[in-house]
Protein backbone atom coordinates (compact mmCIF):
# COMPACT_ATOMS: atom_id res chain seq x y z
CA UNK A 1 0.00 0.00 0.00
CA UNK A 2 1.08 3.63 -1.03
CA UNK A 3 2.04 6.56 1.48
CA UNK A 4 -0.54 8.56 -0.05
CA UNK A 5 -3.03 5.31 0.59
CA UNK A 6 -1.81 5.02 4.15
CA UNK A 7 -2.36 9.10 4.67
CA UNK A 8 -5.75 9.02 2.61
CA UNK A 9 -6.97 5.91 5.34
CA UNK A 10 -5.79 7.53 8.15
CA UNK A 11 -7.59 10.84 7.50
CA UNK A 12 -10.65 9.25 6.44
CA UNK A 13 -10.84 7.04 10.19
CA UNK A 14 -9.85 10.73 12.08
CA UNK A 15 -12.68 12.51 10.45
CA UNK A 16 -14.92 9.56 11.27
CA UNK A 17 -14.26 9.14 14.72
CA UNK A 18 -14.32 13.61 15.48
CA UNK A 19 -17.53 13.05 13.52
CA UNK A 20 -18.51 10.40 15.79
CA UNK A 21 -17.30 12.44 18.85
CA UNK A 22 -18.94 15.66 17.75
CA UNK A 23 -22.17 13.74 17.35
CA UNK A 24 -21.74 12.07 20.85
CA UNK A 25 -21.17 15.56 22.54
CA UNK A 26 -24.16 17.01 21.04
CA UNK A 27 -26.30 14.03 22.55
CA UNK A 28 -24.67 14.25 25.86
CA UNK A 29 -25.64 18.24 25.71
CA UNK A 30 -29.40 18.21 24.93
CA UNK A 31 -31.37 17.37 27.82
CA UNK A 32 -32.70 14.31 28.58
CA UNK A 33 -36.79 14.29 28.77
CA UNK A 34 -39.47 11.26 29.33
CA UNK A 35 -42.60 11.69 27.89
CA UNK A 36 -45.34 10.03 29.57
CA UNK A 37 -48.52 9.21 27.75
CA UNK A 38 -51.80 9.02 29.07
CA UNK A 39 -54.05 9.31 25.81
CA UNK A 40 -56.72 11.90 25.67
CA UNK A 41 -57.46 14.35 22.51
CA UNK A 42 -53.84 14.87 21.77
CA UNK A 43 -53.16 11.01 20.84
CA UNK A 44 -56.84 11.37 19.23
CA UNK A 45 -57.76 10.35 15.59
CA UNK A 46 -60.92 11.68 13.71
CA UNK A 47 -62.80 9.85 10.91
CA UNK A 48 -61.46 12.81 8.63
CA UNK A 49 -59.23 15.62 8.95
CA UNK A 50 -62.17 18.04 8.69
CA UNK A 51 -63.32 16.66 12.50
CA UNK A 52 -61.95 18.60 15.05
CA UNK A 53 -64.42 18.18 17.71
CA UNK A 54 -65.88 14.88 16.42
CA UNK A 55 -63.41 11.94 16.86
CA UNK A 56 -61.98 8.85 19.51
CA UNK A 57 -59.63 9.99 22.10
CA UNK A 58 -56.38 7.85 23.19
CA UNK A 59 -55.72 5.86 20.26
CA UNK A 60 -52.36 7.28 18.94
CA UNK A 61 -49.50 5.43 20.95
CA UNK A 62 -46.40 7.48 22.39
CA UNK A 63 -44.16 5.98 20.07
CA UNK A 64 -45.99 6.84 17.01
CA UNK A 65 -46.24 10.43 18.77
CA UNK A 66 -42.97 11.07 19.08
CA UNK A 67 -41.74 9.40 15.69
CA UNK A 68 -44.55 11.67 13.95
CA UNK A 69 -42.42 15.10 15.46
CA UNK A 70 -38.76 14.43 14.14
CA UNK A 71 -38.28 18.40 15.28
CA UNK A 72 -37.72 17.25 19.22
CA UNK A 73 -34.74 15.48 18.49
CA UNK A 74 -33.15 18.58 18.28
CA UNK A 75 -34.46 20.04 21.34
CA UNK A 76 -34.16 17.35 23.55
CA UNK A 77 -33.27 13.74 24.07
CA UNK A 78 -36.43 12.05 24.09
CA UNK A 79 -38.24 8.75 25.28
CA UNK A 80 -41.46 7.92 25.72
CA UNK A 81 -43.53 5.51 28.22
CA UNK A 82 -47.22 4.56 27.58
CA UNK A 83 -48.45 5.27 31.42
CA UNK A 84 -52.51 4.87 30.65
CA UNK A 85 -54.28 5.08 27.06
CA UNK A 86 -57.55 6.91 28.41
CA UNK A 87 -60.11 9.20 27.64
CA UNK A 88 -59.56 12.12 30.84
CA UNK A 89 -62.81 12.27 32.65
CA UNK A 90 -62.41 8.74 33.17
CA UNK A 91 -59.08 8.96 35.42
CA UNK A 92 -59.47 7.88 38.81
CA UNK A 93 -57.66 8.68 41.98
CA UNK A 94 -55.77 5.05 41.82
CA UNK A 95 -55.12 6.47 38.17
CA UNK A 96 -53.47 9.58 39.36
CA UNK A 97 -51.42 7.48 42.56
CA UNK A 98 -49.90 5.76 39.47
CA UNK A 99 -49.02 8.32 37.36
CA UNK A 100 -47.38 10.61 40.45
CA UNK A 101 -45.89 7.63 41.52
CA UNK A 102 -44.09 7.04 38.53
CA UNK A 103 -43.13 10.73 37.54
CA UNK A 104 -41.70 11.05 41.45
CA UNK A 105 -39.57 7.86 40.62
CA UNK A 106 -38.30 9.63 37.42
CA UNK A 107 -37.21 12.84 38.74
CA UNK A 108 -34.96 10.77 41.23
CA UNK A 109 -32.90 9.81 38.35
CA UNK A 110 -29.87 11.51 37.51
CA UNK A 111 -30.56 11.11 33.80
CA UNK A 112 -33.34 12.68 33.68
CA UNK A 113 -34.04 16.48 33.18
CA UNK A 114 -37.55 17.11 32.67
CA UNK A 115 -40.87 15.50 32.07
CA UNK A 116 -43.50 15.74 29.65
CA UNK A 117 -47.00 14.58 30.43
CA UNK A 118 -49.45 13.46 27.62
CA UNK A 119 -53.23 14.38 29.27
CA UNK A 120 -56.79 14.84 27.39
CA UNK A 121 -57.89 18.53 28.38
CA UNK A 122 -60.80 17.70 29.99
CA UNK A 123 -59.37 16.92 33.33
CA UNK A 124 -55.54 17.78 32.74
CA UNK A 125 -56.14 20.96 34.76
CA UNK A 126 -56.84 18.12 37.88
CA UNK A 127 -53.93 16.06 37.60
CA UNK A 128 -51.28 18.75 36.82
CA UNK A 129 -52.29 20.45 40.27
CA UNK A 130 -52.34 17.19 41.75
CA UNK A 131 -48.55 16.55 40.26
CA UNK A 132 -47.89 20.05 41.96
CA UNK A 133 -49.16 19.63 45.26
CA UNK A 134 -47.02 16.18 45.59
CA UNK A 135 -44.14 15.94 43.57
CA UNK A 136 -40.88 16.79 45.35
CA UNK A 137 -38.52 18.11 43.04
CA UNK A 138 -37.67 21.24 40.92
CA UNK A 139 -36.91 19.61 37.61
CA UNK A 140 -39.27 20.66 35.25
CA UNK A 141 -42.82 18.85 34.54
CA UNK A 142 -44.78 19.85 31.56
CA UNK A 143 -48.43 18.36 31.29
CA UNK A 144 -49.73 19.04 27.70
CA UNK A 145 -52.79 18.26 25.53
CA UNK A 146 -54.97 19.42 22.58
CA UNK A 147 -57.82 20.09 21.48
CA UNK A 148 -57.90 18.84 18.25
CA UNK A 149 -56.47 15.23 17.09
CA UNK A 150 -53.72 14.63 14.96
CA UNK A 151 -55.94 14.05 11.97
CA UNK A 152 -57.79 17.07 11.95
CA UNK A 153 -56.87 20.22 9.60
CA UNK A 154 -54.94 22.24 11.74
CA UNK A 155 -54.39 20.22 14.46
CA UNK A 156 -52.58 21.90 17.32
CA UNK A 157 -51.28 18.77 19.07
CA UNK A 158 -47.74 18.64 17.52
CA UNK A 159 -46.73 22.26 18.37
CA UNK A 160 -48.25 21.71 21.37
CA UNK A 161 -45.98 18.45 22.57
CA UNK A 162 -43.35 20.03 20.92
CA UNK A 163 -43.17 22.75 23.17
CA UNK A 164 -43.58 21.03 25.85
CA UNK A 165 -40.38 19.12 25.37
CA UNK A 166 -38.50 22.50 24.79
CA UNK A 167 -39.83 23.53 28.36
CA UNK A 168 -39.21 20.32 29.87
CA UNK A 169 -35.84 20.65 29.11
CA UNK A 170 -35.17 24.29 29.88
CA UNK A 171 -33.04 25.11 32.72
CA UNK A 172 -34.93 28.60 32.83
CA UNK A 173 -38.04 26.11 33.48
CA UNK A 174 -36.41 24.82 37.03
CA UNK A 175 -38.50 25.65 40.44
CA UNK A 176 -41.50 27.12 38.14
CA UNK A 177 -43.27 23.98 39.49
CA UNK A 178 -45.77 21.67 37.43
CA UNK A 179 -46.54 23.65 34.32
CA UNK A 180 -49.20 24.05 31.48
CA UNK A 181 -48.29 24.52 27.71
CA UNK A 182 -50.78 24.94 25.46
CA UNK A 183 -51.54 27.33 22.43
CA UNK A 184 -48.07 28.94 22.92
CA UNK A 185 -49.03 29.54 26.43
CA UNK A 186 -46.99 28.39 30.03
CA UNK A 187 -49.68 28.54 32.71
CA UNK A 188 -49.03 27.18 35.84
CA UNK A 189 -50.97 24.05 37.05
CA UNK A 190 -52.27 26.24 40.04
CA UNK A 191 -54.38 28.53 38.31
CA UNK A 192 -54.97 27.31 34.72
CA UNK A 193 -58.38 25.79 34.03
CA UNK A 194 -60.26 24.96 30.89
CA UNK A 195 -62.68 27.73 29.68
CA UNK A 196 -63.65 26.69 26.50
CA UNK A 197 -64.36 23.39 24.73
CA UNK A 198 -63.90 24.28 20.97
CA UNK A 199 -61.01 26.93 20.84
CA UNK A 200 -57.36 25.64 20.80
CA UNK A 201 -56.96 28.94 23.32
CA UNK A 202 -59.29 26.38 25.73
CA UNK A 203 -56.52 27.34 29.26
CA UNK A 204 -56.55 29.93 30.97
CA UNK A 205 -55.79 31.75 34.32
CA UNK A 206 -57.47 34.32 36.02
CA UNK A 207 -54.01 35.91 36.70
CA UNK A 208 -52.37 35.54 33.50
CA UNK A 209 -50.05 32.96 31.99
CA UNK A 210 -46.56 32.99 33.42
CA UNK A 211 -44.76 32.89 29.91
CA UNK A 212 -44.93 32.61 26.33
CA UNK A 213 -42.71 30.27 24.22
CA UNK A 214 -42.03 31.81 20.77
CA UNK A 215 -40.17 29.99 18.22
CA UNK A 216 -38.73 27.69 20.52
CA UNK A 217 -37.87 30.45 23.22
CA UNK A 218 -39.24 30.44 26.82
CA UNK A 219 -40.51 34.42 27.85
CA UNK A 220 -41.25 34.73 31.61
CA UNK A 221 -43.32 37.68 32.67
CA UNK A 222 -44.19 36.06 36.10
CA UNK A 223 -43.42 33.71 38.95
CA UNK A 224 -46.09 31.66 41.19
CA UNK A 225 -46.56 32.99 45.17
CA UNK A 226 -47.77 29.73 46.70
CA UNK A 227 -46.33 26.82 47.73
CA UNK A 228 -45.80 23.79 45.39
CA UNK A 229 -43.22 20.81 44.47
CA UNK A 230 -40.09 21.27 45.93
CA UNK A 231 -41.57 23.27 48.93
CA UNK A 232 -44.59 21.16 49.45
CA UNK A 233 -44.96 19.65 52.50
CA UNK A 234 -46.89 16.69 50.93
CA UNK A 235 -45.20 13.85 49.16
CA UNK A 236 -46.55 11.31 46.90
CA UNK A 237 -44.33 8.88 48.23
CA UNK A 238 -46.10 8.80 51.59
CA UNK A 239 -49.47 8.85 50.31
CA UNK A 240 -51.00 5.24 49.93
CA UNK A 241 -54.69 6.19 48.77
CA UNK A 242 -56.43 9.18 48.22
CA UNK A 243 -59.67 10.13 50.25
CA UNK A 244 -63.25 10.38 48.55
CA UNK A 245 -63.78 13.94 48.02
CA UNK A 246 -67.46 14.89 46.34
CA UNK A 247 -68.05 18.29 44.80
CA UNK A 248 -72.23 19.45 45.52
CA UNK A 249 -73.25 22.19 42.20
CA UNK A 250 -75.03 25.01 43.63
CA UNK A 251 -78.04 26.14 42.02
CA UNK A 252 -81.76 27.78 42.39
CA UNK A 253 -84.44 25.29 43.69
CA UNK A 254 -81.36 23.23 45.28
CA UNK A 255 -82.23 20.99 47.54
CA UNK A 256 -80.17 18.61 49.96
CA UNK A 257 -80.54 15.20 47.73
CA UNK A 258 -76.39 15.32 46.95
CA UNK A 259 -75.06 16.29 49.80
CA UNK A 260 -76.96 13.76 51.98
CA UNK A 261 -75.90 10.77 49.39
CA UNK A 262 -72.16 11.68 48.95
CA UNK A 263 -72.28 12.25 52.91
CA UNK A 264 -73.78 8.12 53.71
CA UNK A 265 -71.39 7.22 50.76
CA UNK A 266 -68.31 7.95 52.73
CA UNK A 267 -67.06 11.28 51.97
CA UNK A 268 -64.58 12.74 54.07
CA UNK A 269 -65.04 16.37 52.47
CA UNK A 270 -67.52 17.89 50.42
CA UNK A 271 -67.40 21.06 48.29
CA UNK A 272 -69.87 23.16 47.53
CA UNK A 273 -69.39 24.89 44.45
CA UNK A 274 -71.52 27.44 45.22
CA UNK A 275 -73.18 30.82 43.36
CA UNK A 276 -71.51 34.10 43.62
CA UNK A 277 -69.14 34.33 46.59
CA UNK A 278 -69.54 30.72 47.65
CA UNK A 279 -73.60 31.30 48.83
CA UNK A 280 -75.65 28.57 50.11
CA UNK A 281 -78.96 28.28 49.62
CA UNK A 282 -80.53 28.91 52.98
CA UNK A 283 -82.74 24.93 52.52
CA UNK A 284 -78.90 23.57 52.35
CA UNK A 285 -76.95 25.43 55.32
CA UNK A 286 -78.60 23.41 58.47
CA UNK A 287 -78.08 19.79 56.23
CA UNK A 288 -74.38 20.88 55.79
CA UNK A 289 -74.19 21.68 59.36
CA UNK A 290 -75.64 18.01 60.35
CA UNK A 291 -72.66 16.79 57.53
CA UNK A 292 -69.81 18.93 59.51
CA UNK A 293 -71.46 17.38 63.42
CA UNK A 294 -70.82 14.25 61.65
CA UNK A 295 -67.11 14.85 60.66
CA UNK A 296 -67.43 15.73 57.04
CA UNK A 297 -65.14 18.82 56.14
CA UNK A 298 -67.12 21.71 54.31
CA UNK A 299 -65.35 23.63 52.08
CA UNK A 300 -67.12 26.49 50.19
CA UNK A 301 -65.87 26.94 46.77
CA UNK A 302 -67.28 28.90 43.95
CA UNK A 303 -69.19 27.93 40.31
CA UNK A 304 -68.16 31.42 38.92
CA UNK A 305 -64.82 31.16 36.54
CA UNK A 306 -63.42 34.29 38.42
CA UNK A 307 -62.83 35.82 41.51
CA UNK A 308 -62.33 34.16 45.32
CA UNK A 309 -64.44 33.24 48.07
CA UNK A 310 -64.00 35.21 51.31
CA UNK A 311 -64.14 33.85 54.52
CA UNK A 312 -67.12 34.39 56.68
CA UNK A 313 -68.58 36.51 53.92
CA UNK A 314 -71.96 35.06 52.84
CA UNK A 315 -71.61 32.31 55.37
CA UNK A 316 -70.72 32.48 59.30
CA UNK A 317 -67.45 29.61 58.63
CA UNK A 318 -66.17 30.22 61.78
CA UNK A 319 -69.19 29.34 63.43
CA UNK A 320 -69.61 27.15 61.31
CA UNK A 321 -66.30 25.39 61.14
CA UNK A 322 -66.23 25.20 57.71
CA UNK A 323 -63.13 25.89 54.98
CA UNK A 324 -62.70 28.24 52.25
CA UNK A 325 -61.55 27.63 49.12
CA UNK A 326 -60.36 30.87 48.28
CA UNK A 327 -59.34 31.16 44.71
CA UNK A 328 -59.51 27.77 43.66
CA UNK A 329 -62.47 26.49 41.68
CA UNK A 330 -64.67 23.07 42.51
CA UNK A 331 -62.60 20.55 41.23
CA UNK A 332 -59.36 22.15 42.14
CA UNK A 333 -60.53 22.53 45.48
CA UNK A 334 -61.16 19.18 45.47
CA UNK A 335 -57.68 18.31 44.64
CA UNK A 336 -56.23 19.79 47.46
CA UNK A 337 -58.61 18.76 49.84
CA UNK A 338 -57.75 14.84 48.99
CA UNK A 339 -54.38 15.96 49.26
CA UNK A 340 -54.65 17.47 52.66
CA UNK A 341 -56.75 15.09 54.51
CA UNK A 342 -53.98 12.87 54.02
CA UNK A 343 -51.89 14.73 57.06
CA UNK A 344 -54.64 16.59 59.01
CA UNK A 345 -58.41 16.72 59.46
CA UNK A 346 -58.59 20.11 61.42
CA UNK A 347 -60.37 22.62 59.64
CA UNK A 348 -57.71 25.36 60.54
CA UNK A 349 -54.75 23.39 59.39
CA UNK A 350 -56.83 22.85 56.24
CA UNK A 351 -58.10 26.14 56.15
CA UNK A 352 -54.35 27.19 55.87
CA UNK A 353 -53.48 24.86 53.52
CA UNK A 354 -56.21 26.55 50.85
CA UNK A 355 -54.08 30.01 52.08
CA UNK A 356 -50.79 28.74 50.93
CA UNK A 357 -51.29 26.15 48.03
Amino acid sequence: MSLFSHIRRFTTGAITALAFVSVSAMAQTKPNVVILATGGTIAGAGASSTNSATYSAAKVPVDKLISGIPELSQVANVRGEQVFQIASESLTNADLMTLGKRVSALVKQSDVDGIVITHGSDTLEETAYFLNLVIKTDKPIVVVGSMRPSTAMSADGMLNLYNAVQVAGSKDARGRGVLVTMNDDINTARDVSKSINIHTNAFNSQWGALGMIVEGKNYWFRTLDKRHTKSSEFNIDSISELPRVDIVYGHQDGDTVAAKAYGTSGAKAIIHAGTGNGSVAKQVVQTLQELRAQGVIIIRSARVPAGFVLRNAEQPDDKYDWVVAHDLNAQKARILAMVALTKTSDTKELQRIFWQY
